[in-house]
């Protein structure tokens, strides 16, 4: 290696490892962790009153008895599949841009399933006894019911919980050594040496940690479709007009891609800045992510025209009115606002000046976000709210106590959020040490 590459390498490691160990902003994060703190007290109250008094508290009623805690949970899914997408389908296809995005993708893969984890529990009512749904010999010989979507829900968002968290910490590992041997207090050196494993770079060491690495990356790149493809079928397996669609699969998959890269793009144009990885997530990165979201958007608006056509071309007189319900009834406002809110503003995209412009790009994907709740919210309540019979219509709702859980949820999702931007590596520094060995190109790696 020549004077200058390993000038690289160390410039590359300081920019990266130099940031838990001496924070550059560290008032302005406290705002922001004091402000997640907040919105974390929001939701262990509205969970203690949920708990106190149960799931009556919510605005959940017979015929719309899921309301916003599922529409979140399908909603927070989704915001976690585009960094198992960034990360595991980039590394097996050799991507290396993925590089300076992947880390802070995967941790917020794990931050959103987590808070989708626990909206079912809390919406079970008896939360303590959500093992059940586990196949396990008890005294009850009671066992979960196999041809149910809601067992393979909890195989399925369980199996990616584990694979995304395995993938993380697989991938944090080296620098964690290096977190390790350039900290000063010893309680960090133990710390991080303990998270480290007994690291020490040696080519037993990195052959094992490629082996593995490739190996959960292979596993959980299936999983992406399987996770969001499963949850699909909570809605189509069931007879109810609006759900009841073969093209729900791959348009449920290709609409979580979509929220997922949204939320990818605003924390990258969030932290490069105030973190000063200008250098290592540049306008290059920005652009490509800005093309992956106007692709899967693309591919989301297929899914809106696929099922207006289904619903025509099926003839069924349920399936016309819940269509006509939403363009024009009640509910018609969240259809609208999830068209306006994910289209319009996505169109922007095709121009590539565009593209770079990151205060353009934030709120572009802070538009789809939105919109993508607007979705969710749509999907569940046009459906539910007007049954075949009409002693079964009652509308649905949402209680100031499922908005504080909402909020609350928020601040699950930032709180661990901003521990890990302030304490752990945002950026797999030696990931892009090797993208820039064999590219030369920092905007490559």
């Amino acid at each position: 290696m020549s004077d200058f590459s390993r000038q690289a390498d160390r410039a590359i490691t300081e920019d990266i490892v130099s940031i838990p160990l001496d924070f550059p902003h560290p008032r302005l994060w406290r705002l922001f962790f004091g402000m997640s703190l907040a919105l974390l007290g929001c939701f262990f109250v509205s969970a203690a009153v949920l708990f106190v008094d149960g799931v009556g508290v919510w605005g959940i009623n017979i015929p719309v008895n899921w309301g916003l805690a599922i529409a979140n949970y399908v909603w927070f899914l989704g915001i976690g599949h585009a960094g198992t997408l960034i990360s595991a389908l980039l590394l097996i296809a050799g991507g290396h841009w993925r590089n300076s995005l992947n880390r802070f993708a995967e941790a917020m893969t794990l931050c959103a399933v987590a808070c989708a984890g626990l909206y079912p529990i809390l919406h079970l009512g008896r939360p303590w006894l959500f093992y059940w749904m586990a196949p396990y010999p008890n005294t009850m010989d009671l066992w979960p019911q196999f041809k149910s979507p809601l067992a393979w829900d909890f195989f399925a968002v369980l199996t990616y919980l584990i694979v995304s968290l395995l993938f993380w910490y697989i991938g944090i590992v080296p620098d964690l050594a290096a977190l390790r041997d350039r900290a000063k207090s010893r309680g960090r050196q133990v710390v991080y040496g303990l998270l480290a494993l007994g690291w020490r770079g040696s080519g037993r060491h990195w052959a094992r940690w490629q082996q593995a690495y490739r190996l959960t990356a292979a596993i959980a790149v299936p999983l992406v479709v399987s996770v969001h493809s499963e949850i699909s079928l909570l809605f189509a397996a069931g007879p109810v007009p609006g759900w009841n669609s073969t093209v729900f699969p791959p348009y449920f998959v290709l609409g979580a891609a979509f929220s997922g890269f949204a939320v990818v793009l605003m924390i990258a144009i969030a932290i490069r800045h105030p973190l000063g990885l200008d250098r290592l997530v540049t306008d290059r990165h920005l652009d490509r992510l800005a093309l992956f979201l106007l692709a899967t958007g693309l591919m989301t608006a297929y899914g809106y025209l696929a099922e207006v056509f289904d619903a025509l071309y099926s003839g069924e007189g349920p399936d016309i009115d819940t269509l006509r319900d939403r363009l024009t009834g009640t509910y018609a406002y969240s259809y609208w606002a999830a068209v306006i809110f994910n289209f319009l503003p996505l169109q922007m995209l095709w121009f590539a000046r565009l593209r770079r412009k990151p205060l353009l790009l934030f709120l572009v994907a802070l538009s789809v976000t939105v919109g993508m709740w607007f979705e969710r919210f749509m999907l569940l309540t046009t459906a539910l709210y007007r049954d075949r019979l009409v002693s079964s219509w009652g509308e649905y709702s949402p209680s100031h106590w499922e908005w504080a859980l909402f909020l609350g949820m928020l601040g699950v999702f930032l709180t661990p959020y901003l521990l890990f931007v302030r304490y752990l590596p945002v950026i797999s520094a030696f990931e892009v040490k090797e993208a820039y060995r064999k590219t030369g190109r920092l905007e490559d790696a």
